[in-house]
């Protein structure tokens, strides 16, 4: 923000007939950074989408297909996790749109709510769908494992909730990890668009 710094040192050396005027290049500014942060957000979420499912096409194999397949409530969640994504992508290239032709600071406002509210729902939803899928995954592999092999029928029990509490750990650290990843993919265009939001109340066009 030292551009904006340096503009208002400016304007309150030039007195109030320059007032509207600094007004505007000030909004013209933060109009210019908003619309830089929002075109990155749809930069970096298309690439997400691009590279972490190019990664898993690249490594998938026979085994998780056949896995898939005996699982269709996760088959189900991953194709509706592709759709939930393609319409935050979609959100994000129509809020960058919207934006691009705005013309008051109120307006401008409003968008950058909207943008922070949309990125806010993106991270949950990755931590949610990341956190039942490892769940759901991890209940589904023991069940199979469990199955297959011979357990003790007096110890059946017990193991049993050890391993349940194992996956309901496991699927807690998962979110946290997908958590800090989002916060730090995405938590310093959230700071910017707060900080334009602020500077943006203190203007009046």
């Amino acid at each position: 923000m030292k551009e904006l710094d340096l503009l208002k040192k400016d304007w309150q050396k030039s007195g109030d007939s320059f007032e509207q005027v600094s007004e505007v290049e000030i909004y013209k500014m933060l109009h210019k950074k908003s619309l830089s942060v929002v075109k990155w957000i749809l930069i970096v979420s298309i690439l997400e989408f691009v590279v972490l499912n190019g990664i898993g096409y690249l490594i998938g194999d026979n085994g998780y297909a056949e896995f898939l397949a005996i699982h269709p409530f996760i088959n189900f969640l991953e194709k509706f996790n592709y759709i939930a994504v393609i319409v935050f992508i979609y959100l994000f290239y129509r809020n960058y749109k919207d934006i691009s032709v705005l013309q008051s600071s109120k307006t401008l406002i409003e968008h950058i709510l909207k943008t922070r509210k949309i990125v806010t729902y993106y991270i949950y939803w990755n931590i949610f769908i990341g956190g039942v899928s490892g769940a759901i995954g991890g209940i589904e592999g023991f069940n199979r494992g469990y199955n297959e092999g011979s357990v003790n029928p007096e110890n059946t029990k017990g193991i049993i909730e050890v391993n349940y509490i194992t996956i309901i750990v496991t699927a807690l650290l998962i979110m946290g990890v997908i958590w800090l990843f989002y916060k730090i993919l995405y938590g310093s265009f959230l700071k910017k668009l707060k900080q334009n939001n602020e500077e943006l109340k203190k203007i009046d066009l």
